[in-house]
């Protein structure tokens, strides 16, 4: 089963942008589905972004134009490079990979505070 650790988090203002990364081990992250998701305090888990194996993205339309997910499977890596942040982006973010047949490993988050 993949083991992922995400990093990258901190405090920024509003506007500003950060690149959160989610390094992969013991298993290569090339065959899964990668997702970003995030948990805002007093709130549900959401999806934020996903990228399959291929390369497809998907976004939640709330950072649609603003972030972008990447994954680079030479490093056992994925990426999401947030851009234009607000306070409403305060959560933990948290990587997941997921394949039919090997299910689903998370990371333990990293939080991410957008101060006005």
């Amino acid at each position: 089963q993949v083991q992922l650790v995400e990093s990258g988090g901190g405090l920024v203002q509003s506007g500003g942008s950060l690149r959160l990364s989610c390094a992969a081990s013991k298993s290569s992250i090339s065959i899964y589905v990668m997702h970003w998701y995030r948990q805002a305090p007093g709130k549900q888990r959401e999806l934020v972004a996903a990228i399959t194996s291929g390369g497809g993205t998907n976004y939640a339309d709330f950072v649609k134009g603003r972030f972008t997910i990447s994954r680079d499977n030479a490093k056992n890596t994925v990426y999401l490079q947030m851009n234009n942040l607000k306070p409403e982006d305060t959560a933990v973010y948290y990587c997941k990979s997921f394949r039919v047949g090997l299910g689903a490993s998370w990371g333990q988050g990293t939080q991410v505070t957008v101060s006005s």
